[in-house]
């Protein structure tokens, strides 16, 4: 050992000065006893150790070729570097003298010089080390001293790469690892048949091509949904058809193409370099040639939305482009045709369209429980940038609907079967997604005659406010459900805890949406009740005794009191929710 009296620091060699010990993980440990002879004697013992590192990784150096290429950063990952290497090691690291011998040192060579850096210049470089158990993870910003880029000025592409050496330890036992970095960061080209990968021409040759953790053929490509076009340097035409979908936030238009991972090997300066990507379609996006360019997936509605009843205001425009799983489409609308709208917003410039899935494409019939979808899409320049949203109108509630006479009744909708507290008039219309319950209950009003009863005679649903408007779905006949709906109406009981029970019946239905065979109807539907008022002391009027089934019954000369609820029900597909503050896209 050598002694530095000056600094007190004392090195060691780990040869014959210290010894070898592995619990879990090997480290070099010291023992060091110091004699005080000034006073009274005593001895003091420090302990002290520095992990290790494997013979195999100090003899061989290590060659890391795999870039993970991001949009704000290239990174590399050095496995097993240090056992035990953790975040408090990498913070005694940088704090070590640049100048020690068992430092750390970082070498990037930019093709003229070559920068020596310490981990604490480094960092301060653009260069920036995380420790993952015993992994080194070495992620480089774009801006990194070292760093040679590529800009292909036609389209804006870059590449960027840089070659680097790690070494720790003194000469003759030194652990080196290296890795020449690549990184293309831009942004993939979409349009509504391929997602295009494109890297500007270096001295680089293509080698292989990873998907989605698989390994493909060069000569297989394009039986895998793969062009490869090598005139100017590399580009891969990747098919929609293995491509993945997810949603992309909360908006109506977050439905999003990508690829967890794409590897392209090249052979670059005598090694195997590798580029991870992992690229993406924008959701939608309105182009500067003049497109907006969106995708529908058929899961979007439950049941399945089908595709081919999707019309743009134009319905002689189609989508551009359809899965041959039939599962989705993409839209590559025009601004300046397929029925596309345009106004002027002060100095923004707004182009409108809107794809529809009506039920007059679908066969006759006289009600659905299946969806219609109406999607409105804007597109807005305003100086010279481009945005598309998606604007979903919600329509105000229509006022209330009460029959005044001698009698005063009120049909009231809850949003459980507990009936606790019914819609306010605010809250109208009140969204549903088809097939869903609606909990109705009517009610006699201004009454406290015990020997009076309720007693409901037909229950219906129209397509607008007026109770005897065309279409028309029953739901009540004759104080039963009706046979012909395959959702029956299920009818419940009061408690003896509400006060005049008699004056109340309660029902619930299952939420269903007009059709008609030549025209779309509104996604509004209205709910109406007949009911009878009866005396418990006359027993026997056949129109006061509830009995399913039973013969129709004849109301020659007997008057019911009609009644409509407050407002009307909105219909949205399953998935879509009512408390997320947002308005809804389907109805």
């Amino acid at each position: 050992p050598t002694v530095d009296y000056e600094r007190l620091l004392l090195s060691v060699l780990f040869v014959n000065c210290t010894s070898l010990e592995v619990k879990g993980s090997s480290f070099w440990k010291l023992l060091l006893v110091v004699n005080d002879t000034m006073g009274e004697e005593r001895n003091v013992t420090y302990s002290t150790h520095c992990h290790s590192v494997h013979a195999d990784e100090i003899i061989t150096p290590f060659f890391a070729g795999a870039t993970n290429c991001t949009k704000d950063f290239m990174a590399v990952t050095f496995p097993r570097l240090i056992p035990g290497f953790t975040d408090e090691h990498m913070d005694l690291l940088l704090c070590q003298v640049p100048a020690a011998p068992m430092t750390w040192t970082l070498s990037v060579d930019d093709g003229t010089r070559i920068h020596q850096l310490s981990l604490g210049q480094a960092m301060q470089q653009g260069y920036n080390f995380l420790a993952d158990g015993h992994n080194l993870i070495l992620q480089v910003a774009f801006t990194a001293t070292g760093v040679l880029y590529l800009l292909c000025q036609h389209n804006d592409k870059v590449l960027y790469t840089v070659a680097l050496k790690l070494t720790y330890g003194p000469p003759e036992r030194r652990l080196t690892v290296e890795s020449r970095m690549l990184c293309a960061p831009g942004p993939a080209i979409c349009n509504a048949t391929h997602m295009t990968v494109a890297i500007p021409a270096f001295p680089g040759t293509l080698m292989a091509v990873g998907a989605e953790d698989k390994t493909i053929p060069m000569d297989q490509l394009q039986e895998n949904g793969i062009a490869l076009d090598t005139k100017t340097g590399v580009k891969l035409h990747i098919s929609r058809e293995v491509l993945k979908s997810r949603l992309h936030g909360e908006s109506c238009s977050g439905l999003q193409s990508y690829m967890s991972s794409l590897e392209l090997a090249f052979h670059f300066h005598g090694e195997t370099v590798t580029m991870v990507m992992h690229p993406e379609c924008p959701s939608a996006v309105c182009t500067q040639d003049g497109y907006m360019d969106f995708e529908i997936l058929a899961d979007s509605t439950t049941p399945l939305l089908d595709l081919d009843t999707l019309r743009l205001r134009d319905p002689a425009c189609r989508p551009a482009f359809k899965s041959s799983l039939n599962d989705r489409v993409w839209f590559h609308v025009p601004l300046n045709g397929c029925g596309t709208r345009y106004w002027l917003d002060g100095e923004k410039i707004v182009y409108e369209n809107e794809v529809r899935a009506l039920w007059a494409d679908l066969p006759l019939r006289r009600i659905s429980r299946d969806s219609e979808l109406r999607l409105t899409v804007l597109c807005s320049f305003s100086n010279g940038d481009a945005s598309l949203t998606i604007k979903v109108d919600n329509l105000p509630p229509p006022a209330s609907s009460v029959n005044q006479g001698p009698l005063s009744l009120v049909l009231l909708s809850y949003p459980e079967d507990s009936y606790r507290q019914p819609y306010r008039d605010d809250q109208y219309p009140i969204v549903r997604y088809l097939r869903q319950p609606i909990f109705l209950e009517v009610q006699v009003l201004n009454r406290n005659d015990p020997n009076l009863h309720l007693v409901l005679d037909d229950c219906w649903a129209t397509a607008s406010q007026d109770p005897s408007s065309l279409p028309q779905w029953n739901i009540v006949v004759d104080g039963c459900e009706y046979d012909l709906d395959s959702y029956k109406t299920v009818f419940h009981p009061v408690g003896h805890s509400v006060s005049y029970a008699n004056y109340r019946q309660r029902l619930e239905v299952k939420t269903f949406a007009f059709v008609s065979g030549d025209k779309a109807l509104p996604g509004l539907v209205y709910f109406h009740c007949s009911v009878l008022i009866c005396d418990r002391f006359q027993p026997d009027s056949p129109l006061c005794m509830r009995r399913c089934p039973r013969p129709s019954r004849s109301k020659r000369g007997v008057n019911s009191a009609v009644v409509s609820l407050r407002g009307p029900v909105l219909l949205v597909p399953e998935g879509w929710s009512a408390t997320q503050g947002t308005k809804p896209m389907w109805y």
